[in-house]
């Protein structure tokens, strides 16, 4: 006999009183903001308020794609994310392996302790201390350079260095977190497997390869595609505290022209409308990557 609605909820009412605080968490501070989207289609004025603000459609989408900046903007954010999704998502991985392949459990927790503490460090520390690192005069960096005889950089006014010190730093900073669930994966292959590869006379390196990779393989694709649905969030603090107008060429990115334009030239509805049109574009890079993986493979996220 099928229960009604109602009388589904009276009998699991126990269930959805502990899922009530995470619904209300989201619909306050998730759903409830998303009405804020429409500003992007008026010229909203805060004094006049949401209904007494004219309504101009796609005219902030149109200024933006017409913008000159726009282009650089774009290509800056795909650059880094990119680069980002190259060097960043396969470190943790690699880790992972490494890690799994070590025998002393003591230096195993020493490494994992190391690699996982930077993940805690906001981007103000880490922005601080690369910023110690490379200076010219005080830095560790130029002085080793000086020690070695060759000239010192001023690396943190050169726009060519901006994404090597960026991705850099955020491959530091998120390899070691980043490692946690593919441990975890690896923990759930069967040891048998790795006896009978032992038997047929595989080495360390044929077990990993044939092994081990396939076996974290699912979490490995699941991972991917909710990390190319973030090539576009770059990241706002870490860039706005590295960034200066020397290196605007390579590091203004969508957050920091955001930021310019909402919060210091108070142009809300233009800045909301080129974070939607991203959050579309980021929208449809996981539903494309979902549905490739879904027909190439067996694993997707729907």
């Amino acid at each position: 006999m099928k229960l009604s609605i109602f009388k589904q909820l009276k009998r699991d009412q126990t269930y959805v009183l502990l899922l009530a605080p995470v619904l209300i968490y989201y619909i306050l501070f998730k759903y409830v903001p998303m009405f804020g989207i429409s500003i992007s289609f008026l010229d909203y004025n805060m004094f006049k308020g949401f209904l007494a603000s004219p309504w101009v459609g796609f005219k902030h989408y149109k200024i933006f794609l017409e913008n000159r900046d726009a282009l650089v903007i774009i290509k800056n954010t795909i650059l880094l994310g990119g680069y980002n999704l190259f060097f960043g998502f396969p470190a943790p991985i690699i880790l992972a392996l490494l890690l799994n392949e070590l025998r002393s459990s003591i230096y195993k927790r020493f490494v994992q302790t190391v690699s996982y503490l930077p993940h805690f460090l906001s981007s103000v520390v880490v922005s601080s201390m690369i910023v110690m690192l490379l200076s010219p005069s005080t830095g560790w960096v130029s002085h080793a350079m000086q020690g070695l005889g060759l000239p010192t950089i001023d690396f943190l006014q050169k726009a060519d260095w901006f994404r090597t010190i960026y991705i850099s730093s955020e491959v530091w900073q998120q390899v070691g977190w980043g490692s946690i669930i593919y441990l975890a994966a690896l923990t759930t292959i069967d040891p048998q497997l790795y006896e009978a590869s032992k038997m047929d006379g595989a080495g360390r390196w044929k077990q990993t390869l044939h092994v081990s990779l396939p076996g974290i393989a699912p979490a490995i694709v699941i991972l991917f595609i909710l990390q190319i649905g973030h090539v576009l969030e770059i990241g706002f603090e870490k860039v706005f505290l590295l960034s200066n107008a020397a290196t605007y060429d390579t590091s203004d990115v969508i957050a920091t022209y955001v930021y310019r334009v909402g919060i210091i030239q108070g142009g809300f509805s233009y800045a909301t409308a080129i974070d939607l049109f991203m959050g579309v574009i980021g929208f449809l890079l996981v539903y494309i990557s979902n549905k490739i993986s879904r027909r190439v493979g067996e694993t997707s996220l729907w």
